[in-house]
């Protein structure tokens, strides 16, 4: 049962949202938690995002992805499968990292939602201020 290709795994993140990307040979196909790509995310630029690696690094039918996402809302979901996608494909060519790179798709966003803090409405929003 194993087959002659081995998948290429990565996992992308971004805020709370983890996707875990399978790159395997083939013909192009995405499929995002066992839905399509347009099923799964029907705003044309989320789409757009998620297929930026395969277009600047001209892979595009190259590879199935298979996705398995969760957390997180539409936005972070998608840019997290982005960042799985160009690590799977740096795996697959390491030749493809500058290029993955100056685009800005190897690189983490690192913010994350800040906490609440006691006597705050918000992580910083204050009560109104009452002079009298």
């Amino acid at each position: 049962m194993t087959s002659k290709t081995p998948a290429i795994w990565a996992t992308g993140k971004r805020k709370t949202a983890i996707a875990r990307v399978r790159l395997i040979p083939g013909s192009g196909s995405v499929r995002v938690n066992e839905r399509s790509l347009e099923d799964y995310f029907p705003r044309e630029t989320a789409r757009m995002q998620i297929l930026e690696p395969f277009e600047v690094t001209k892979t595009g039918g190259d590879y199935d992805v298979l996705v398995s996402v969760g957390g997180g809302g539409v936005a972070a979901q998608a840019t997290a499968v982005q960042l799985g996608i160009a690590r799977a494909l740096v795996k697959a060519t390491e030749g493809l990292r500058p290029a993955l790179r100056k685009a800005g798709l190897l690189t983490r966003d690192p913010r994350e939602v800040e906490r609440k803090k006691y006597g705050r409405h918000k992580a910083r929003k204050r009560p109104q201020y009452s002079k009298r």
